[in-house]
């Protein structure tokens, strides 16, 4: 059994520009198929456009509001809202204030598998 403290984890910054720190992932525990990072910006941040060839990616909105872009459709998003990312499709989040929300990666996310215009 893997059980892993998000404050144990050592935050980084992922090729888009978002704060992430891992929960689970290829780096801290035996996962093949899926990452659970927490992820946050400040308020006025975005990340940069991209998309994932391969990540099929799931945000869940933990605190604060943004604005999220997903494949040129644009909605505001809040505490509790989910957001599936589909593989190959351009998306963004900016930040309307301080958010912190939740990314699931199937497969485990990977700088490489980022794209960008």
């Amino acid at each position: 059994m893997i059980v892993n403290q998000l404050a144990d984890q050592v935050p980084f910054t992922t090729a888009d520009g978002s704060k992430i720190s891992s929960i689970i992932d290829a780096t801290n525990a035996p996962v093949e198929n899926q990452s659970l990072a927490e992820a946050s910006l400040p308020a006025g941040a975005e990340t940069q456009r991209h998309y994932h060839k391969l990540s099929e990616e799931i945000y869940f909105m933990l605190e604060g509001e943004a604005i999220i872009e997903v494949d040129g459709l644009e909605r505001i998003v809040g505490p509790n809202d989910a957001i599936l990312i589909p593989p190959g499709v351009w998306h963004q989040i900016k930040a309307t204030s301080q958010i912190r929300f939740l990314c699931c990666c199937a497969p485990v996310y990977c700088h490489l598998d980022t794209y960008f215009k």
